[in-house]
């Protein structure tokens, strides 16, 4: 009788499963990342109905931190050939470090949240972007200011961290542009998907 039981929680368990799925083959199309993993789509439409934040920006920061890599990681540090650790704690599809990753799951109630599974990843993105124009009044459409934030922090970017960063304001500039393309691409394929 025990393993009925079993069974039973692994489908329970394998339905519940994270949407950690494959890497998109063509990661500069908006439209077909979401053809190769339907399940992104949903949960980025429920990201930005949820915090107000286009999807098309989400989309376009998450792939500047990991190319869309669910167990995306910072290098290892060495000393000679001695791995010293990694130089921050970020992790996942959102590069999300420790502590910011557990103030959202405490301020959204979410706590079973992972950051290697792309719903809880995006949905992460969309409430940093909305306590971002809560906290420096940054458009959630600013994909530029946004991408900002995201890197520097909501305190660095006040004290302007950022314009020490030159790599930083271009990388910022790259999301901004990609983001924007994104949403040309998304208007054509939007009422197909």
């Amino acid at each position: 009788m025990l393993k009925p039981i079993v069974l039973l929680m692994l489908l329970v368990l394998t339905a519940c499963s994270s949407t950690t799925t494959q890497r998109p083959d063509n990661p500069e199309n908006i439209c077909d990342i979401f053809r190769q993993n339907n399940d992104w789509y949903e949960a980025a439409l429920d990201m930005q109905q949820r915090w107000k934040v286009p999807l098309t920006v989400s989309m376009a920061m998450m792939y500047q931190e990991s190319s869309f890599r669910h167990d995306a990681q910072p290098p290892m540090d060495y000393f000679l050939f001695i791995p010293l650790g990694r130089r921050s704690s970020a992790y996942g599809y959102a590069q999300v470090k420790d502590e910011t990753w557990e103030d959202y799951k405490e301020q959204t109630g979410n706590g079973w949240a992972d950051r290697d599974d792309f719903a809880d990843a995006i949905d992460f993105m969309g409430w940093y972007s909305y306590k971002t124009s809560r906290v420096n009044k940054i458009s959630p459409n600013d994909a530029y200011n946004q991408y900002l934030n995201y890197h520097e922090g909501w305190g660095g970017f006040r004290r302007g961290t950022h314009y020490q960063k030159r790599w930083l304001l271009k990388t910022s500039r790259v999301v901004e542009s990609r983001a924007k393309r994104y949403a040309a691409q998304f208007q054509q394929c939007r009422s197909s998907l």
